[in-house]
């Protein structure tokens, strides 16, 4: 889009409205935190520093407009539209639309599915619109927190000879838990494979995990977080792999 430069500094620029409608209609319109994924864009707020592949690969950010309502006090509706799955791109001038449902039958548990579907390509057919699936189950108890969110999306490739049926599909299952004190230590196990480069650019599958140690020390109305973290990807298929220093022969990238 337009000053895509400057306008990628903006966490967040939104107005509301809580409309008095039955339980209470909330409008907002902007930019505002997406509705699709687990992962902050900002690592203060999530349990490791170092985010998912899911993470990376959906919006961290929509530009459009949404309706919520809170259908009771464990279930909410929202309803959005928003101008692409990732808001600082523009590939046409057609909007995308959403639905999601939270579900928190007790204290402690969440339950959020997320359904996108839009045009994410020049060629705005319907033929070729994006149909993406976000599916969140999170656990928060008093010292341990357990989430698991699963993520599959596929779309017809209207530049590929033959118009193949691209898939993508990731997980990533985050467990902290806060041993006392200021301490916490999180493991995050996941998997990510594009079969067809779709999202990453390369035919691959991902394994990785993630562990993170974690103390937060406040003071006054500030809080330092100091975090050790030790990360392992792999890589495999078509295009997998990861760069190494300089080439294996002329021309010819190293991977690993």
């Amino acid at each position: 889009v337009g000053s895509s430069d400057q306008l990628r500094h903006f966490g967040r620029a939104n107005v509301s409205y809580l409309a008095p409608v039955g339980n209470g209609l909330t409008i907002q319109a902007g930019l505002f935190n997406s509705l699709i994924g687990y992962e902050s864009l900002y690592s203060k707020d999530n349990v490791n520093y170092t985010r998912a592949w899911i993470a990376d690969f959906s919006p961290y950010l929509m530009f459009g407009a949404n309706v919520s309502y809170p259908f009771s006090d464990t279930v909410t509706g929202t309803l959005f539209v928003i101008n692409e799955y990732f808001h600082l791109t523009h590939t046409n001038d057609q909007p995308s639309y959403g639905v999601q449902l939270a579900y928190r039958p007790t204290r402690g548990w969440m339950f959020k599915q997320t359904l996108y579907y839009g045009p994410d390509q020049a060629e705005t057919s319907l033929s070729y619109w994006r149909l993406f699936s976000d599916s969140i189950v999170e656990w928060r108890g008093e010292r341990l927190i357990v989430a698991l969110d699963y993520q599959i999306g596929t779309e017809a490739l209207a530049s590929a000879p033959g118009s193949p049926q691209a898939l993508w599909t990731g997980a990533a299952l985050p467990i902290r838990w806060r041993t006392g004190g200021p301490w916490s230590v999180t493991v995050r196990p996941e998997f990510y494979w594009d079969r067809n480069g779709r999202l990453t650019g390369f035919e691959q599958f991902i394994k990785a995990i993630t562990t993170t140690l974690e103390c937060r020390v406040p003071s006054g109305w500030t809080q330092t977080i100091l975090r050790l973290e030790h990360r392992y990807d792999e890589s495999r298929g078509g295009g997998g792999g990861f760069f190494k220093s300089g080439e294996v022969s002329t021309g010819v990238i190293g991977l690993t």
